[in-house]
């Protein structure tokens, strides 16, 4: 399955969740938002968030700095 992360297209293997996606990035753990499609997505639901194919995920870190 086809996913686009911040642009750029990924593959991986079906089915998944937003949980997984994450993991397989190492971005578990990290201080990030996530949006699903334009939508803002909560941490307390990347576990059951399903990844279809197509989708669209913007992932952002907060920037230190001034």
């Amino acid at each position: 399955m086809k996913v686009i992360i911040n642009g750029q297209p990924k593959t991986f293997e079906a089915p998944l969740n937003l949980f997984d996606i994450l993991e397989q990035e190492d971005m578990i753990g990290m201080m990030i938002a996530v949006a699903q499609n334009g939508t803002f997505i909560s941490k307390d639901n990347y576990k059951t968030t399903t990844i279809k194919d197509g989708d669209s995920l913007e992932i952002v870190a907060p920037m230190q700095g001034g």
